[in-house]
């Protein structure tokens, strides 16, 4: 008999599992609370631009806003956003009112499965308790509970559902494996079974923390190298010669809705239980300081070509939080501009990923869907599409004018080619 799966959430996370759940003969239902959203699934239309329209379109995926279809599946998996509030506290009403709903419809046997990145013990403290008021069922007798976080990484090749490794952990064995089998039929990788729910929600705020204060240290050196005179990229290729220099991580910003925001739910948690990780909390402040870093070097670079900040006109290329995506979620650009608005330097945005009208409302600036050099002072490289790869500095530089200045944040040009070129050149 074919088990029927319910995603709850069809975002970046939620629609490549309905796809590859259905591409495995699953029975599978995208349940969203968003009707434009599923409506533009249901035309065949992947609004994430990581599966494509032609996988959307050829999926047997039943898109719906019905919250009543969930009382049909075996395993709902719950695929919602878990932000941090003003006050960079975990903010879980996501996870809260969709345990609500699926409380409200779910079927007596049915396991259900966060996804969702939370603090560890957020599972059982809050979408259980949801669950079990609203369907007036218990949890681990009538209907069941696992944790398998998510590991999407959107832009990157090769790291799709299949290829990355599944974490799934459970209270008891015998949901540990269902879970594991559910999984196991679309991921290549492996699986690693965790002993409990605990320890895999555990297991993803951390591998994000860890990814942030390794670049919170190359970014931190860069500052640090930045007051010495010395060129980052020098110093680390230096360094990088001896055989246990741990490589991999350059000096950039750090957005999205995961690296910047998962240390807040590991310290949010190890507070409540008397330690504050010190070490964490001062990787993140290291890392939301640096657009703001970026802005002075422009600043700085800007008056050493000998134009008048008020009148320099800035093309800013890249707004996305990372190379190869659209998603302008979260993305430290904003801060950068934001500062550089400050000191009255005009900026205007240049994204080939990023919708541009959407881009406009978050950034407030001007930003044009094509590039023509010639209207601007100089470029702030801040996200590296590959498409930037591609563009002459010579032919950008005569564009530009006399004097160009490039803050090259995203490390894509070389900086000697730069000088030569006559740019005004600066790197974090």
């Amino acid at each position: 008999m074919t088990d029927t799966v319910c995603v709850v959430g069809l975002g970046y996370v939620g629609l490549p599992l309905a796809i590859e759940f259905d591409r495995a003969g699953k029975s599978v239902i995208g349940y969203d609370v968003d009707p434009d959203k599923v409506s533009t699934l249901s035309a065949g239309t992947d609004p994430t631009g990581d599966v494509t329209d032609e996988g959307v379109a050829a999926s047997d995926v039943l898109f719906t806003t019905d919250a009543t279809h969930i009382s049909d599946a075996d395993f709902v998996v719950v695929t919602v956003p878990t932000p941090v509030d003003s006050m960079e506290n975990p903010d879980l009403r996501f996870v809260e009112s969709a345990a609500e709903t699926i409380g409200r419809h779910v079927s007596p046997g049915t396991t259900v499965v966060l996804e969702s990145t939370v603090y560890p013990g957020a599972t059982e403290s809050v979408l259980v308790p949801a669950l079990e008021a609203e369907s007036g069922f218990t949890v681990g007798e009538d209907v069941f509970v696992g944790y398998s976080p998510e590991r999407a990484s959107p832009g990157d090749t090769g790291r799709s559902v299949k290829d990355v490794v599944k974490v799934v952990g459970a209270n008891s064995e015998d949901v540990r494996e269902r879970l594991a089998d559910l999984y196991g039929s679309i991921v290549d990788a492996g699986i690693h079974r965790a002993p409990d729910i605990e320890t895999a929600e555990a297991s993803k705020v951390i591998e994000n923390v860890q990814r942030d204060m390794n670049i919170a240290l190359v970014n931190e050196l860069a500052i640090a190298c930045d007051h010495m005179g010395l060129t980052t990229k020098d110093v680390l290729e230096a360094a990088g010669t001896k055989w246990n220099f741990h490589d991999g991580y350059s000096p950039g910003f750090v957005g999205g809705h995961c690296i910047p925001v998962d240390p807040f739910y590991l310290t949010y948690r190890s507070k409540r239980e008397g330690f504050s990780p010190k070490l964490v909390l001062q990787a993140r402040e290291i890392n939301e300081y640096v657009p703001v870093h970026a802005a002075r070097k422009a600043v700085k670079t800007i008056n050493e070509s000998g134009r008048v900040l008020q009148d320099t006109r800035l093309l800013v290329l890249g707004l996305a939080y990372k190379p190869g995506v659209g998603d302008i979620r979260s993305s430290d650009v904003s801060t950068m501009i934001e500062k550089l608005d400050e000191f009255h330097v005009d900026c205007v945005g240049y994204d080939p990923h990023a919708d541009p009208d959407e881009s406009r409302e978050v950034f407030g600036i001007d930003v044009v869907e094509s590039v023509d050099f010639d209207a601007y002072d100089g470029v702030v490289v801040a996200t590296g599409h590959e498409e930037f790869t591609g563009y002459d500095l010579g032919e950008m530089a005569a564009e530009l004018g006399s004097d160009p200045v490039m803050i090259d944040v995203a490390d894509v040009f070389d900086a000697d080619e730069a000088d030569e070129r006559g740019f005004h050149y600066a790197q974090l």
